[in-house]
């Protein structure tokens, strides 16, 4: 850690953290229900009579299923890491989607105390002209980035007033580098 110039509580050199929504994995089972469903009809089915639209409910179940299942455990969770030079989000068990925003672009965070996937039009990775671009996995604190080319991205994390916190020390000491 650093000590900070005007005496306040370092921040870590790297920060992370993450927010969870469990109730996706209520999703995900639904989607799992429906790939089982169509595997059931495939195995199960006589097959004699009405093929094509055997074939269409099993692909349909399975499709379905998978587009629910996959769909929904990329944004279990979302991680957010800070660290000297940037930003990175990442969704789900295996990360992706993932961006990286070099602090360079930003030009400040702010603190919100409750963002809601209505305010969004669902969970997920999610655009809005009005509105910017948001990964909202839950409910509740997340944080929003003001970029230099206008835009906002806005994240869905847990401990988010500490995020802010890190990201505009991280602007600050930008700013005191390149004004030297």
């Amino acid at each position: 850690m650093r000590d900070h110039p005007h005496g306040r509580k370092p921040h870590p050199d790297v920060w992370t953290g993450r927010a969870t929504n469990r109730v996706q994995w209520l999703l995900a089972l639904v989607g799992a229900a429906c790939m089982a469903l169509g595997i059931e009809l495939a195995v199960d089915s006589p097959w004699t009579d009405g093929v094509a639209a055997l074939v269409m409910a099993v692909v349909g179940c399975i499709a379905a299923g998978l587009l629910v299942l996959f769909g929904t455990l990329a944004f279990v969770h979302v991680a957010l890491k800070v660290d000297q030079e940037c930003l990175e989000v990442r969704c789900g068990h295996i990360g992706v989607p993932r961006r990286r925003i070099p602090l360079s672009e930003v030009v400040g965070a702010e603190f919100v105390p409750l963002v809601t996937p209505r305010h969004w039009g669902g969970w997920g990775y999610r655009w809005r002209p009005e509105k910017g671009t948001a990964v909202v996995v839950r409910r509740g604190e997340g944080l929003v980035l003001r970029m230099g080319d206008g835009h906002t991205f806005t994240i869905t994390v847990d401990d988010a007033q500490t995020a802010v916190g890190v990201i505009e020390d991280r602007l600050r000491t930008r700013t005191a580098d390149t004004a030297h």
